[in-house]
């Protein structure tokens, strides 16, 4: 439990800095739109083309955790797809709570726990998970979001339109060039790397603070919503992790127990992030983040618990 509560209290803390500087006036109401705008267009372009740019194939292809990680999570992805569109009738918004329901926040609160937990042996997992979350499921959730907000009826004008968005999309085109110059095989230069690692570090805190500000000014809407999201993440989510790597795909223990554990991670700010982005309703995204990251108090230790038993 204490591993758990060191990794999670900063966040708490970074929220109610943005919460206590809006409601004391220190910063205006146009802040959290705006610090949250420098975060997709500046901080995480810079963190994803570095993950990219410096990912190596024999890092991150380990089989079997790939497929179980990925399975699990996608598999949340659609499952929740398709029963908030059926719901709410909008692609574009049903994908961002299908992003809510799956996006573990594995970079900052995986990472430091995998290594607190497992080891240095648990970083090599979580920064895999890392990759996968902020690249096939980010990416494949961007894909959803500008096919819900297209009215053209005409299928190859809606791909279209889709493409030359994604084009303009700065989530998408930074790690596409990352892993254009990982191809290459040459180093990134310290000085460029150094400014990217400055500018990807702005990332977590300025997110977080977005999201106190977002929480400080807005009243919020109801939480039932919320409720089906945060079960779904930190139940439903380790629970096919828990099946696939240890009944389906039999990995060996270090590899196995990191999945579980960064499955059962609470949900990160990129949902909210893209809320703010594409000006979509954020309410039921930032109380699932905030219920979803007390809820994993409990299924975090039960984890440990499992881990360690």
């Amino acid at each position: 439990m204490s591993s758990v509560l060191n990794v999670l209290l900063p966040i708490f803390a970074l929220i109610l800095i943005g919460f206590v500087c809006r409601r004391t006036h220190r910063l205006g109401p146009n802040a959290a739109s705006e610090i949250n705008r420098m975060v997709v267009w500046l901080c995480l372009p810079a963190l994803l083309f570095t993950a990219t740019a410096t990912a190596t194939w024999e890092k991150i292809w380990h089989p079997g955790f790939v497929l179980a990680f990925t399975g699990s999570t996608l598999a949340m992805f659609v499952l929740t797809l398709l029963l908030r569109w059926k719901k709410s009738g909008h692609f574009a918004d049903a994908s961002i709570d299908a992003l809510s329901a799956s996006y573990a926040n594995t970079g900052y609160i995986g990472i430091p726990l995998c290594i607190m937990v497992l080891g240095p042996e648990g970083l090599e997992p979580a920064l895999i998970a890392s990759l996968l979350v902020v690249c096939v499921l980010f990416g494949l959730a961007l894909v959803c979001i500008e096919i819900g907000l297209q009215s053209e009826r005409r299928v190859h004008r809606i791909m279209l339109k889709v493409l030359l968005a994604l084009a303009k999309n700065p989530l998408v085109v930074s790690p596409i060039l990352g892993a254009c110059w990982a191809y290459t095989g040459v180093p990134l230069p310290g000085a460029l790397e150094k400014f990217l690692s400055l500018l990807g570090a702005a990332t977590t805190p300025c997110a977080l603070i977005s999201l106190g500000l977002f929480l400080a000014q807005k009243q919020q809407g109801p939480r039932q919503g919320a409720t089906m999201l945060v079960l779904i993440k930190l139940i439903a989510h380790p629970l096919l992790t828990w099946f696939l790597v240890f009944r389906v795909f039999h990995l060996p223990p270090l590899w196995a127990n990191s999945a579980l554990l960064l499955s059962a991670l609470p949900t990160g700010t990129g949902p909210f992030m893209l809320a703010e982005y594409y000006r979509r309703e954020a309410s039921v995204v930032s109380s699932t983040i905030l219920i979803s990251t007390l809820g994993s108090l409990v299924t975090l230790s039960i984890c440990l618990y499992v881990i360690n038993g």
